[in-house]
């Protein structure tokens, strides 16, 4: 049985119409993954990846104290919340508290004190004055060496945040993290793209130009420049530079006597389910009409 928030998630997903979302759903048995790429294979969605739904409120932040650093996730119910002082606060004391600290999971880090209370303590006493609940989601620390610099760069008022790490240049470092922030990318390089998401995207890629009709002794050059144009949008050393489109970000970072070696980006929500809305019935209202 494929459901209208089946439908909807696959729409938001990929832009694909209604009908199309549901006709993709039928024939991937209820398989989301296997919807994406059918819809693709048909030319239907160009989606070079799965967009995560964005729901949860929140703030990201990213936060450097000598030779490490931290980027971290607090969600609330509400923006209205996000933007309250208690709540950037509390975010602030936390970033704090565990870069004093060697804890690696949020199960560790939420047992940390400070002053007395535990910072799940804290959590609570936050949820019960502002009546939201608060989650400490996740959090990732980074340690470098006295000659490496971090970058940091935080959009929207802390929505989507990037921590970088290089061999040099504080401002690049920062350039970068912009970067990362803006363009999403996913893979430093195209050697660390997993061989299945390489084969898994070659193999749509060829199926999407038989689909085209396109001559079979030119299929495999068309493809190999289409995954060149996929590794130039999820590999962050093969995109163009934001603030100078024509140079690579590699080239930029090269230019500068610098070398990245490791970024991580947030971006409050992702892969989170949305509170469900009265959308269900408009969906299956226009598909059975």
């Amino acid at each position: 049985m494929i459901s209208a928030s089946m439908v909807k998630e696959l729409r938001e997903t990929t832009g694909a119409g209604m009908l199309d979302c549901k006709k993709a759903l039928e024939e991937s048995n209820g398989n989301m993954e296997d919807a994406i790429t059918w819809l693709r294979e048909k030319g239907i969605s160009k989606a070079a990846k799965k967009s995560s739904r964005i729901a949860a409120e929140g703030l990201a932040l990213a936060k450097v104290k000598g030779n490490k650093a931290i980027i971290l996730e607090l969600n609330s119910e509400t923006d209205f919340v996000a933007k309250n002082e208690e709540f950037k606060n509390l975010i602030n004391i936390i970033a704090d508290t565990v870069l004093d600290s060697d804890a690696t999971t949020v199960e560790e880090a939420s047992k940390l004190t400070v002053d007395g209370k535990t910072i799940e303590e804290l959590i609570v006493e936050k949820i019960s004055t502002i009546g939201e609940k608060l989650s400490f989601r996740r959090f990732e620390v980074i340690e470098k060496k006295d000659s490496e610099v971090f970058g940091t760069y935080s959009h929207m008022g802390g929505k989507i945040v990037a921590l970088t790490l290089l061999t040099s240049n504080e401002e690049v470092a920062k350039d970068v993290a912009m970067q990362v922030a803006a363009m999403h990318p996913l893979y430093l390089n195209r050697e660390v793209v997993p061989s299945e998401v390489v084969e898994k995207e070659r193999t749509i890629l060829k199926e999407t130009a038989v689909n085209e009709g396109l001559a079979e002794n030119k299929i495999d050059m068309i493809v190999n420049g289409r995954l060149n144009k996929y590794f130039e949008e999820v590999c962050l050393v093969d995109q163009g530079f934001i603030k100078e489109n024509k140079t690579k970000v590699s080239k930029y970072v090269e230019n500068n006597k610098s070398e990245i070696l490791k970024f991580v980006r947030y971006e409050v929500g992702e892969g989170m389910e949305k509170r469900e809305e009265n959308f269900a019935d408009e969906v299956m209202k226009q598909i059975n009409g």
